[in-house]
């Protein structure tokens, strides 16, 4: 049985921790989180999880994947964006996590234990554009919001060149109840 989706005008999509409600439309997603959803490994908080919801595509060699989002933020770690996974020790995510109530750029990548970084997201930013630009073993993450062009590097980060990589759209409610987010103009 094949159970790859069509999402955003092309098949071979598939989940990773598929949400219990979700829509695909020609060129959008919509997304309610499942609660206790998360991505993590051991940092600081000393537990692993792997159980956010990842819809992607297997991809291989250099790629540029871009998507713009928005979602209805509101408990502590929110987040959406996208991500790229090799498996649960290997991957990175990057997009908006709400931090202390306020909406952060934030970038997790993660070779056996996650590094996080976050930057304060502009006042009035109510959709965001990430992309990243897999080159060698390099993924360059950068982003533009408002609907302005991912221009503005958030991240630089290694990443094994020769791996295949399930890259596609992240979100997850580590704390909340759920958030509905939507992701549209996703592109490789």
């Amino acid at each position: 049985m094949d159970h790859t989706i069509k999402a955003f005008g092309t098949t071979g999509w598939r989940w990773l921790n598929e949400p219990t409600t979700w829509t695909a439309g020609e060129r959008t997603l919509q997304v309610t989180t499942d609660p206790d959803t998360d991505f993590w490994r051991t940092t600081h908080y000393s537990f692993v999880r792997d159980t956010g919801h990842v819809l992607g595509v297997d991809k291989a060699g250099d790629f540029e994947l871009t998507v713009t989002f928005a979602g209805d933020y509101t408990e502590q770690f929110d987040q959406a964006g996208i991500a790229l996974r090799i498996d649960e020790r290997n991957w990175i995510k990057s997009g908006i996590e709400l931090v202390d109530g306020q909406q952060q750029l934030s970038a997790v990548v993660t070779r056996d234990v996650s590094d996080w970084s976050v930057v304060a997201l502009p006042d009035g930013a109510a959709r965001v554009t990430i992309k990243a630009a897999r080159t060698g073993d390099t993924v360059t993450v950068s982003y533009g919001v408002n609907g302005a062009a991912p221009a503005t590097m958030l991240r630089l980060a290694y990443f094994p060149p020769e791996l295949s990589v399930l890259a596609g759209v992240m979100c997850a409610s580590p704390t909340g109840k759920g958030f509905a987010t939507r992701f549209e103009n996703v592109s490789f």
